[in-house]
C-alpha cells in the first residue's frame, strides 16, 4: 500500500452516518486476533477488500450471539483518505437449508416412498385372497370349468407367495429407514449458544478507489482461562543447596460458537468484570435492640448458580526445549502471547498453553503443627521473581523427581513471597503427648476453680543434614476478665506469641541438627468462677 492511514473509533463514537450507500462490499472476514481474560474474551475480526469511491458498506457476516455491543470498536486503514461512519449491529438472517436438515428430508423422502410400495403391496396381497376365496362357480359369467381349478388354485397360491416376500422385504426397508431417522435424530447438532448469529455493518467513505483493511473488535462472554502450575522441588540434602522450579501454564477454553483458528493469541491476567472503584463507606449508628416484630414465613429459591515429567525420559544429545509465552507487562497489568498462531475451536475443550518457568531462590522449613497433625511437612518459600502475579490455581508437586500430589497456589503479586507446601517427610519424626494435667476443686482456693495442662513435643531428625523446624502450638485465650489463661514457668521460651494476629498461638523456630533431637514444653494454667461453666477446648 502506498499510504496507509490508521484510524480507530469506538461504538459510542462511530455515531455520524454518511450519505446514500454505493452498495455493500462482499468479503469474508477472518478472525486474526483474541485476547483471552479470566473471564471473556476480546476477539478482533479483519476484512480486506478492494472498495470503490464514495460511500460503502462492509458487513462482517456471523458473528457469535451476545456481543457485548458498548465493547464493538472499529479501526482501519487504507491506501488513501478513508472516513468511518455508522455502526449497526443485528441478527444474520436465516441460514440455508443446512447438511442436517438436507438428510433428514431426504431420509423422510425415502421413508414415504418406502411407505407406498407396502400400501401397494397389502392391496395387491389383500385382493389375492379375496380372489382366493371366490368359489369356483362364482368366478366370471358362468364360473371356472372343473379343469381350471388346479391352475387357478395354483396361481392364486404362487401371487400370495411372491406378494408376501416382498411385503416382508418392503417392511424391512422401512425399518431400516426408520432406524437411520432416529439415529440422524439423537445427533441432531445443538443450536448456537445464546441465539442466532448476528451481523456488523460498517459504513465508509473513500474519495477514491483503493485496497481497504478494516478490524472489528468485540468482547464475548462464555471464554476465558485458568492457571495451572508445576512446581519441581530439588531438596539438595548434603550435596547441595535446594532448588525449585515453578512452571506456569493456562488452561483456555471457549463456547461462543465460532472456531478460533489460526489466531494470534494473547492471555490477559486480568478480568474485564467486577467492581472497578472503591466502595463508598456508609456511617453507622449504634442503637437499642428492638426485636423484630414476627413475620409470616415466606419460601425462600436459591438461584442456580500436565504436563509432563511424571517420569524420567531417556537422555538426549540435546534436550527438547518448550516454547513459552512471551510477558508483557505494564506498571498496572500483564499478558502473555502465545508463540506463533494457536486454533482454539469451539465447544469447551482446554488447550495447555506454556507460558513462563522460573526458578528463584528458596528457603526450606519443615512446618510442624503437632496438636493438630504429629508429622513435619516441608514448605518451601520462594519470590515471584516475574513481572506478572502468580494467580490462584492448582500446582503439581514433584520432589526430587517424583509426583507427590496436588495443592494450590494463593495469589502471589510480583516480586513478593509466596509458600508451597511439599508433603510430610518421615524422616523428620514428631510425637507430642500429654505429661500432667490436674484439676483443682474449688475448695482449695475459695471460689476458683483451676485447671493445668502440660504437653511435650519432640522433634528428631533422622536426616544426615540439619533441619530447620517451624513448631505452632496453641493454647486457650480468654475475652472475659473473669476466665484467666496463663503460661506457666516450665514452658518453653517460644521465639513468637500470637503469630500473624491470632491469639493463643505461640511459635518455635530452631535448626536440628543431623540424628539430633529437641524437646518443647508447653504448660499453662486456666482459672475460672466455681459457679460458672466453661467450655475448654482439647487440642
Amino acid at each position: 500500500m502506498r499510504l496507509i492511514l490508521p484510524l480507530a473509533f469506538s461504538f459510542s463514537a462511530l455515531c455520524a452516518s454518511v450519505p446514500a450507500l454505493a452498495g455493500e462490499i462482499e468479503a469474508a472476514s477472518r478472525i486474526d486476533a483474541v485476547t483471552i481474560y479470566p473471564d471473556g474474551a476480546s476477539v478482533e475480526r479483519v476484512v480486506e477488500a478492494d472498495a470503490p469511491a464514495g460511500d460503502s458498506r462492509v458487513i462482517f457476516r456471523g458473528l457469535p450471539p451476545g456481543i457485548d455491543l458498548a465493547t464493538l470498536r472499529v479501526r482501519g486503514e487504507g491506501e488513501g483518505r478513508v472516513q468511518l461512519g455508522a455502526v449497526d449491529l443485528k441478527k444474520a438472517p436465516a441460514a440455508g437449508e443446512s447438511a442436517f436438515d438436507k438428510q433428514m428430508k431426504a431420509l423422510r423422502e425415502e421413508r414415504a416412498a418406502a411407505q407406498v410400495r407396502i400400501d401397494a403391496l397389502a392391496t395387491k396381497l389383500s385382493m389375492t385372497r379375496l380372489y382366493g376365496g371366490t368359489a369356483p362357480d362364482k368366478i366370471g359369467e358362468k364360473g371356472l370349468k372343473p379343469e381350471d381349478w388346479s391352475p387357478a388354485w395354483d396361481a392364486v397360491g404362487a401371487g400370495m407367495a411372491k406378494t408376501g416376500e416382498e411385503l416382508r422385504a418392503a417392511n424391512l426397508a422401512g425399518e431400516a429407514i426408520d432406524e437411520k431417522i432416529k439415529a440422524l435424530e439423537a445427533a441432531r447438532p445443538a443450536p448456537a449458544p445464546g441465539g442466532a448469529m448476528e451481523d456488523v455493518a460498517v459504513d465508509f467513505s473513500a474519495p477514491a478507489a483503493g485496497k481497504i483493511r478494516l478490524a472489528l473488535t468485540y468482547r464475548v462472554a462464555r471464554a476465558g482461562w485458568i492457571p495451572a502450575y508445576e512446581a519441581h522441588l530439588t531438596t539438595g540434602g548434603k550435596d547441595g543447596g535446594p532448588g525449585l522450579e515453578l512452571a506456569r501454564r493456562a488452561l483456555a477454553s471457549q463456547a461462543t460458537g465460532e472456531d478460533w483458528n489460526d489466531v494470534k493469541l494473547t492471555l490477559a491476567t486480568f478480568p474485564t468484570t467486577g467492581a472497578a472503584s472503591a466502595p463508598d463507606v456508609e456511617p453507622k449508628v449504634i442503637e437499642f435492640y428492638q426485636p423484630p416484630a414476627p413475620l409470616a414465613a415466606k419460601s425462600m429459591s436459591v438461584p442456580e448458580g500436565a504436563t509432563m515429567r511424571a517420569r524420567q525420559a531417556p537422555a538426549l544429545p540435546v534436550p527438547a526445549e518448550t516454547i513459552q509465552a512471551h510477558l508483557e507487562a505494564g506498571p498496572y497489568q500483564a499478558t502473555f502471547t502465545a508463540p506463533g498462531r494457536v486454533s482454539l475451536p469451539s465447544g469447551g475443550a482446554a488447550k495447555n498453553i506454556a507460558l513462563s518457568t522460573q526458578a528463584p531462590p528458596v528457603e526450606l522449613t519443615w512446618r510442624i503443627s503437632p496438636a493438630l497433625d504429629p508429622r513435619a511437612f516441608l514448605s518451601v518459600h520462594y519470590e515471584n521473581a516475574e513481572a506478572a502475579p502468580l494467580l490462584p490455581g492448582a500446582v503439581a508437586l514433584y520432589r526430587d523427581g517424583e509426583l507427590i500430589g496436588r495443592g494450590r497456589l494463593r495469589l502471589v503479586a510480583p516480586h513478593a513471597g509466596g509458600d508451597i507446601g511439599f508433603g510430610a517427610d518421615e524422616r523428620v519424626l514428631v510425637k507430642r503427648e500429654p505429661v500432667r494435667r490436674k484439676e483443682n476443686e474449688p475448695g482449695w482456693f475459695g471460689r476458683t476453680k483451676v485447671e493445668t495442662r502440660e504437653f511435650r513435643t519432640t522433634v528428631r531428625n533422622l536426616h544426615d543434614f540439619p533441619v530447620h523446624a517451624v513448631v505452632t502450638d496453641q493454647t486457650p485465650y480468654s475475652e472475659n476478665s473473669e476466665i484467666v489463661v496463663e503460661l506457666l514457668p516450665q514452658t518453653t521460651p517460644p521465639d513468637e506469641r500470637d503469630p500473624e494476629g491470632k491469639r493463643g498461638l505461640l511459635r518455635w523456630r530452631f535448626d536440628l541438627a543431623p540424628k539430633a533431637s529437641k524437646d518443647i514444653d508447653l504448660a499453662y494454667q486456666m482459672k475460672w468462677p466455681e459457679d460458672r461453666r466453661v467450655i475448654v477446648p482439647t487440642p
